[in-house]
């Protein structure tokens, strides 16, 4: 699978995971490739060697998809995070449920220093959120494996389950 970062990384190991899956006793390996704009790089280096693969992007970044892979997306194995993986998540669990998680973890004071800076006062808590847990790396990269770990695995978000399903159903074929 070719991710844009390592939090999408993360996440589908996690949720991976939570379904009881081996992604290496099914032949499947998580590729964070740096970026939407790194995708012909990674599938020049892929194509030939006829890997099947899939993998999730941001809604964003659909273009530079389309242009390395052609427009059915989806049909590739490629699915769109709208508008990102941190949106998808925050969906998944609702604001509540995020906050609940960084409050478990320490973070809760500093998302609320967040929404009152005066950039961020007024917006809707799921932007806030998005911005709280896309400020920093690590935080990302942290979040997105907490975030997994607090869904029902029946319930991941629907770019997930799908590219993970693809991914199996490729690797069983």
């Amino acid at each position: 699978m070719l991710v844009e970062g390592t939090s999408d990384q993360v996440a589908l190991e996690t949720l991976a995971e939570r379904r009881d899956v081996s992604l290496v006793a099914e032949g499947i390996e998580i590729v964070p490739i740096g970026g939407a704009q790194a995708i012909g790089r990674f599938l020049a280096h892929f194509g030939p060697l006829g890997i099947p693969l899939a993998g999730l992007y941001d809604a964003a970044e659909a273009r530079e998809f389309s242009n390395a892979l052609g427009d059915d997306l989806e049909q590739r194995g490629f699915f769109a995070c709208d508008p990102d993986l941190e949106g998808e998540l925050i969906r998944a669990l609702g604001t509540a449920g995020v906050e609940a998680v960084a409050e478990a973890n320490g973070d809760l004071n500093a998302f609320r220093t967040l929404q009152k800076q005066p950039a961020w006062r007024g917006e809707p808590v799921e932007e806030q959120l998005r911005r709280f847990l896309g400020s920093g790396g690590s935080r990302k990269i942290r979040y997105a494996r907490l975030l997994v770990e607090t869904l029902d695995p029946d319930s991941a978000p629907e770019p997930l389950d799908r590219v993970l399903g693809h991914a199996l159903s490729a690797g069983r074929g």
